[in-house]
C-alpha cells in the first residue's frame, strides 16, 4: 500500500468513526487473495470511501475522466488506485479497463446501479456490472451502506452527523460458475447481485435515526 493511499485510507477511517459512528459488519466475508468485485448500493458521494475503507489492502476506485482535469487530481489520484473512465465516450473500452484490473488480482468498487439513488432505496442493476462479471471471472462481494443517506444525501451540501453501517456479504463465486454471454445474461447477473444486496440487512440498534424510509428495490 503506497504512502498517500495509506494516509488517506487512516484519515478517512478516523473521520468515519468519529462523526458517523463507522462500524462494518461481515468482515470476515472479504476476500484478500485475487481479483474481487465489491458491489455496493449508492445513495451519497460518501460511498466510495465508506466501502474502501472496509478493506485492509487497497482497492480501486472508478472516477469520471473529467475529475483529472486539474494538475493536482492527475497527481493524487492515481495515488489513491482510482481508473479514470471516460464517460463522454461510453462503451467497451471502460470495462475492458475495469476488467484489466480485475484480472491483475485487483479488488474494485462498483455501483451496479449507476448512478446515486435520490430517495435512499435500492434501484434497478445495470446490465453493464453483469458483463464485467461475465468477462473478469471474478467474485462478487455485495455491501450495503446504512446511513450515508442521511449523511449526505442525493442534492444536498450539507453534511449531517449519522450512523452508519457497511455490510458485508458472503461472496458470490462466479469465478466457479459457467457465465452465459449477451445482454439479458448480463443483466441477470446484475438482477442477482442487488438482490443479494437487497438481502443484506441493518442490525435494529445501529439504524440511523432519521431513517424515515424502506430500502427496498423500486
Amino acid at each position: 500500500m503506497g504512502l498517500v493511499y495509506r494516509i488517506c485510507r487512516n484519515l478517512s477511517k478516523i473521520c468515519a468513526r468519529a462523526f458517523l459512528d463507522y462500524r462494518v459488519i461481515g468482515a470476515e466475508h472479504l476476500l484478500h487473495q485475487g481479483g474481487a468485485l465489491l458491489c455496493s448500493n449508492h445513495v451519497s458521494y460518501l460511498d466510495p470511501p465508506l466501502a474502501g475503507i472496509s478493506y485492509k489492502e487497497e482497492v480501486h476506485y472508478l472516477a469520471r475522466k473529467s475529475l483529472l482535469s486539474n494538475a493536482v487530481a492527475r497527481w493524487l489520484f492515481p495515488r489513491l488506485c482510482v481508473v479514470a473512465i471516460d464517460q463522454d465516450r461510453p462503451g467497451f473500452g471502460g470495462l475492458k479497463t475495469i476488467i484489466k484490473v480485475l484480472q491483475d488480482g485487483k479488488r474494485v468498487i462498483i455501483f451496479p446501479e449507476g448512478s446515486r439513488s435520490a430517495d435512499g432505496r435500492l434501484q434497478p442493476g445495470e446490465p453493464g456490472t453483469g458483463l464485467v462479471v461475465a468477462k473478469a471471472k471474478v467474485p462478487v462481494i455485495p455491501m450495503r451502506i446504512f446511513g450515508a443517506h442521511e449523511a449526505l444525501p442525493y442534492g444536498s451540501s450539507k453534511f449531517r452527523l449519522s450512523t452508519v453501517t457497511v455490510v458485508i456479504g458472503e461472496p458470490i463465486r462466479f469465478d466457479r460458475e459457467p457465465l452465459p454471454e449477451g445482454k439479458d445474461a448480463y443483466q441477470q447477473i446484475s438482477d442477482r447481485i442487488m438482490a443479494a444486496i437487497a438481502a443484506l440487512e441493518c442490525p435494529p440498534d445501529r439504524v440511523p435515526e432519521r431513517q424515515n424510509r424502506n430500502y427496498e428495490i423500486k
